[in-house]
Protein backbone atom coordinates (compact mmCIF):
# COMPACT_ATOMS: atom_id res chain seq x y z
CA UNK A 1 0.00 0.00 0.00
CA UNK A 2 1.34 3.38 -1.01
CA UNK A 3 0.94 6.08 1.62
CA UNK A 4 1.18 9.77 0.82
CA UNK A 5 1.82 12.34 3.57
CA UNK A 6 0.74 15.90 2.86
CA UNK A 7 -1.02 18.87 4.41
CA UNK A 8 -4.65 18.20 5.20
CA UNK A 9 -7.09 19.73 2.76
CA UNK A 10 -10.20 21.57 3.95
CA UNK A 11 -12.46 18.85 2.55
CA UNK A 12 -10.66 16.32 4.81
CA UNK A 13 -10.98 18.19 8.09
CA UNK A 14 -14.23 16.57 9.18
CA UNK A 15 -13.04 13.03 8.37
CA UNK A 16 -9.71 13.58 10.13
CA UNK A 17 -11.44 15.09 13.16
CA UNK A 18 -13.75 12.09 13.48
CA UNK A 19 -10.89 9.64 12.93
CA UNK A 20 -8.83 11.35 15.64
CA UNK A 21 -11.72 11.49 18.12
CA UNK A 22 -12.64 7.83 17.52
CA UNK A 23 -9.01 6.76 17.88
CA UNK A 24 -8.70 8.48 21.25
CA UNK A 25 -12.01 6.99 22.39
CA UNK A 26 -11.26 3.43 21.23
CA UNK A 27 -7.78 3.52 22.72
CA UNK A 28 -9.15 4.67 26.08
CA UNK A 29 -7.16 7.92 26.05
CA UNK A 30 -9.96 10.16 27.30
CA UNK A 31 -10.65 10.36 31.02
CA UNK A 32 -14.37 11.00 30.58
CA UNK A 33 -15.01 8.87 27.49
CA UNK A 34 -17.80 10.19 25.25
CA UNK A 35 -18.36 13.09 27.66
CA UNK A 36 -14.75 14.28 27.55
CA UNK A 37 -14.52 17.94 26.48
CA UNK A 38 -11.24 17.19 24.68
CA UNK A 39 -13.25 15.38 21.99
CA UNK A 40 -14.33 18.73 20.57
CA UNK A 41 -10.69 19.84 20.36
CA UNK A 42 -9.78 16.62 18.57
CA UNK A 43 -12.63 17.06 16.09
CA UNK A 44 -11.81 20.72 15.36
CA UNK A 45 -9.20 20.26 12.65
CA UNK A 46 -10.10 23.59 11.04
CA UNK A 47 -8.92 25.56 14.08
CA UNK A 48 -5.71 23.53 14.34
CA UNK A 49 -4.99 23.91 10.64
CA UNK A 50 -5.36 27.67 10.96
CA UNK A 51 -2.75 27.86 13.74
CA UNK A 52 -0.46 24.87 13.10
CA UNK A 53 0.40 22.42 10.33
CA UNK A 54 -1.94 19.45 10.06
CA UNK A 55 -0.63 16.53 8.03
CA UNK A 56 -2.60 13.56 6.76
CA UNK A 57 -1.68 10.09 5.58
CA UNK A 58 -3.77 9.05 2.59
CA UNK A 59 -3.85 5.89 0.49
CA UNK A 60 -3.88 5.61 -3.33
CA UNK A 61 -7.62 6.33 -3.39
CA UNK A 62 -7.23 9.45 -1.27
CA UNK A 63 -8.79 7.89 1.84
CA UNK A 64 -7.55 9.49 5.06
CA UNK A 65 -5.68 6.88 7.08
CA UNK A 66 -4.42 9.15 9.85
CA UNK A 67 -3.12 12.54 10.77
CA UNK A 68 -0.91 14.58 13.05
CA UNK A 69 -0.53 18.20 14.16
CA UNK A 70 2.95 19.73 13.83
CA UNK A 71 3.52 22.76 16.08
CA UNK A 72 6.65 24.89 16.42
CA UNK A 73 7.49 26.06 19.92
CA UNK A 74 5.88 29.31 20.97
CA UNK A 75 2.80 28.74 18.80
CA UNK A 76 -0.74 28.12 20.12
CA UNK A 77 -0.64 24.30 19.62
CA UNK A 78 2.76 23.72 21.22
CA UNK A 79 2.30 22.29 24.71
CA UNK A 80 5.89 21.52 25.65
CA UNK A 81 8.14 22.80 22.85
CA UNK A 82 10.26 25.85 23.57
CA UNK A 83 11.07 28.43 20.89
CA UNK A 84 14.02 26.40 19.54
CA UNK A 85 11.97 23.18 19.42
CA UNK A 86 8.95 21.74 17.64
CA UNK A 87 6.49 19.08 18.66
CA UNK A 88 3.84 16.92 17.17
CA UNK A 89 0.48 16.15 18.71
CA UNK A 90 -2.72 14.27 18.11
CA UNK A 91 -1.10 11.50 16.09
CA UNK A 92 -3.92 9.16 15.13
CA UNK A 93 -4.19 6.26 12.69
CA UNK A 94 -7.46 4.54 11.80
CA UNK A 95 -7.67 1.04 13.26
CA UNK A 96 -7.79 -0.71 9.83
CA UNK A 97 -4.63 1.15 8.73
CA UNK A 98 -2.54 0.27 11.78
CA UNK A 99 0.51 -1.84 11.16
CA UNK A 100 0.67 -0.69 7.53
CA UNK A 101 3.17 2.15 8.01
CA UNK A 102 0.88 5.19 8.20
CA UNK A 103 1.87 6.13 11.75
CA UNK A 104 5.57 5.79 11.07
CA UNK A 105 5.22 7.77 7.83
CA UNK A 106 3.52 10.60 9.73
CA UNK A 107 6.28 10.65 12.37
CA UNK A 108 8.97 10.63 9.66
CA UNK A 109 7.23 13.58 7.98
CA UNK A 110 7.32 15.48 11.28
CA UNK A 111 11.04 14.71 11.63
CA UNK A 112 11.69 16.02 8.12
CA UNK A 113 9.56 19.07 8.79
CA UNK A 114 11.41 19.78 12.07
CA UNK A 115 14.80 19.42 10.35
CA UNK A 116 13.72 21.98 7.76
CA UNK A 117 12.60 24.47 10.44
CA UNK A 118 15.32 27.07 10.86
CA UNK A 119 16.76 27.14 14.37
CA UNK A 120 14.97 23.98 15.49
CA UNK A 121 17.18 21.85 17.72
CA UNK A 122 14.73 19.18 18.91
CA UNK A 123 11.44 17.49 18.06
CA UNK A 124 9.26 16.53 21.03
CA UNK A 125 6.08 14.61 21.70
CA UNK A 126 3.86 13.64 24.60
CA UNK A 127 2.31 10.21 24.97
CA UNK A 128 0.63 7.99 27.53
CA UNK A 129 2.26 4.95 29.10
CA UNK A 130 -0.36 2.73 27.42
CA UNK A 131 0.67 3.64 23.86
CA UNK A 132 3.39 1.00 23.63
CA UNK A 133 3.15 0.43 19.87
CA UNK A 134 3.72 4.15 19.30
CA UNK A 135 6.68 4.11 21.72
CA UNK A 136 8.32 1.39 19.60
CA UNK A 137 7.98 3.59 16.50
CA UNK A 138 9.44 6.60 18.31
CA UNK A 139 12.38 4.64 19.69
CA UNK A 140 13.09 2.98 16.33
CA UNK A 141 13.27 6.46 14.76
CA UNK A 142 15.75 7.72 17.37
CA UNK A 143 13.53 9.40 19.95
CA UNK A 144 14.60 9.02 23.59
CA UNK A 145 12.58 9.43 26.77
CA UNK A 146 12.84 12.86 28.38
CA UNK A 147 11.36 12.18 31.83
CA UNK A 148 12.36 15.64 33.07
CA UNK A 149 9.76 17.04 30.65
CA UNK A 150 6.89 14.69 31.65
CA UNK A 151 3.76 16.63 32.61
CA UNK A 152 0.06 16.54 33.49
CA UNK A 153 -2.27 18.59 31.27
CA UNK A 154 -5.00 17.88 33.82
CA UNK A 155 -4.54 16.44 37.31
CA UNK A 156 -4.12 12.68 37.18
CA UNK A 157 -3.34 12.48 33.44
CA UNK A 158 0.40 11.91 33.39
CA UNK A 159 2.05 12.23 29.99
CA UNK A 160 5.45 10.85 29.10
CA UNK A 161 7.67 12.82 26.75
CA UNK A 162 10.16 11.83 24.08
CA UNK A 163 12.64 13.97 22.20
CA UNK A 164 14.75 13.70 19.09
CA UNK A 165 17.89 15.83 18.85
CA UNK A 166 18.18 17.28 15.36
Amino acid sequence: MDILIRRAETREYEALGELTALTYLRDGLLEFGEADPYLEVLRDVATRAGQAEVLVAVDEAGQVLGGVTFAPGGTPWADIARTDETEFRMLAVAAPARGRGAGEALVRACIERARSTEGCLRLLLSTTSAMRAAHRIYERLGFVRTPERDWEPIPGLGLLTYGLEL
